[in-house]
């Protein structure tokens, strides 16, 4: 495992996260199908999982913070192979000492190496796919975590490192910075992290008590953060009863509040259609429904809607039951509980709808009255399932929705 080192082009470090916007770009003008072409070669120079702090990384990290993973584990590049065997040999000899001392995942995996996780994660702005991947881990482990967590926390926390999508940084630039551990050893001072919490190798505390930060550019100090609150937030309202998520620190400061008109697509693939034709234009809200856990069925990332709306540079917003990649960035709000195929309020909003984000004070509000949303409700009926047979059905019938991490019940 292990992140890839970023590509570079034109003298800039570039990602994979880079392409997809570039499609947009190519789609307005902005680039040549040529250019297009030549970052194609550049973009991802080697092995590895990506190279932003997008969801494999962000959970990489989070492996770490959790006590599950060796110091190092989530920022060192894969293309440093010689690091990375000594880890996997390093890795080889603890598991033989948990087995001898009898320590279990769940003995490490507490509700307090849950809220250190969600500290680390809204200190680095890790993906929103963590709101659903830690609840799921969480709910395996026997813990509640439920998403208010992720709000009391993100409120307390500070966004000390920008890194790709939501800055410039790569994850080699974080390794090279100290790493997580550094990152930890900062977000300690705000009184957010457990350090009696256990990890595979002695408490969280012993971990960090050596740790320093290399790099003040990729790892700023809380006291100067880039916002004293973390990347990520949950938002509520008669839109999104049971919350939303946004990455906050990957949204431009003129849109993190943000009233526009609904533009309404029931499929990923009809909302793609509708942006690179030309349908969407400034102060829509594009709205992609029935792609959530049950309605997907499995909610898929919303990757090429974003990336193709921030490539072509359009000021729009857009919502969603389903979920973005951790590459995707803009004022992108999606995890919308319920789901629209529970007949969530989201199945219900006409084109031409007025909908209020109001990311500072948390909102999701669909401007219509309570009279008019329940006159909708009951004339609502469930579409048929995209998946009738086999697996995937059962899935639909019995996956819960985002908020609760989509686990089965």
């Amino acid at each position: 495992g292990g992140p890839m080192l970023a590509g570079r082009h034109n003298g800039q470090n570039i990602s994979v996260s880079t392409m997809f916007e570039a499609a947009g770009k190519v789609e307005s003008g902005q680039m040549t199908p040529e250019e297009m072409h030549q970052m194609e070669f550049q973009a991802c120079p080697g092995c590895g999982s990506c190279a932003g702090l997008f969801t494999a990384n962000t959970m990489n990290c989070m492996t770490e913070v959790l006590g599950m993973g060796l110091p190092g584990n989530g920022t060192i590049p894969a293309a440093y192979t010689g690091l990375r065997r000594m880890l996997a040999k390093k890795a080889g000899a603890v598991v033989m000492d948990l087995v001898r001392k009898d320590i279990k995942p769940r003995d490490i995996m507490t509700l307090e190496a849950f809220e250190n996780a969600i500290a680390v994660d809204m200190a680095i702005g890790g993906s929103t796919n963590t709101a659903l991947h830690l609840p799921a881990i969480a709910h395996e482990a026997g813990v509640d975590l439920s998403l208010d967590e992720f709000d009391q926390i993100s409120r307390k926390a500070a966004y000390i490192c920008k890194m790709s999508p939501g800055g410039t940084y790569h994850m080699q630039d974080l390794d090279e910075a100290g790493g997580i551990c550094a990152v930890m050893k900062e977000v300690s001072k705000l009184g957010l992290i457990h350090t009696d919490a256990k990890t595979v190798t002695g408490t969280v505390g012993d971990r960090i008590k050596d740790a320093k930060v290399l790099n003040r550019d990729v790892i700023h100090s809380v006291e100067n953060a880039y916002m004293h609150k973390g990347g990520i937030a949950v938002l509520k309202g008669n839109l999104a009863p049971l919350g939303s998520v946004i990455k906050e620190s990957a949204v431009d400061p003129d849109l993190l509040v943000y009233e526009g008109t609904a533009k309404c697509y029931d499929s990923e693939e009809d909302a793609i259609k509708a942006i690179i034709g030309g349908e969407i234009k400034e102060g829509n809200v594009v709205v992609i429904r029935y792609e959530g856990p049950k309605g997907g069925p499995g909610m898929r990332e919303m990757l090429n809607p974003t990336a193709v709306i921030t490539g072509m540079g359009l000021k729009v917003a857009l919502l969603t039951d389903g979920r973005f990649s951790g590459a995707s960035r803009g004022a992108c709000v999606g995890h919308i509980s319920p789901e629209a195929m529970e007949g969530g309020p989201i199945a219900l909003v006409h084109d031409g709808d007025k909908i209020l984000i109001d990311i500072p004070n948390r909102k999701l509000e669909l401007e219509v009255s309570d009279e008019e949303l329940a006159k909708r409700k009951a004339a609502w009926k469930q579409p048929e399932p995209k998946v009738k047979t086999g697996y995937l059905s059962r899935y639909a019938k019995l996956v819960t929705s985002a908020n609760t991490g989509a686990v089965m019940k």
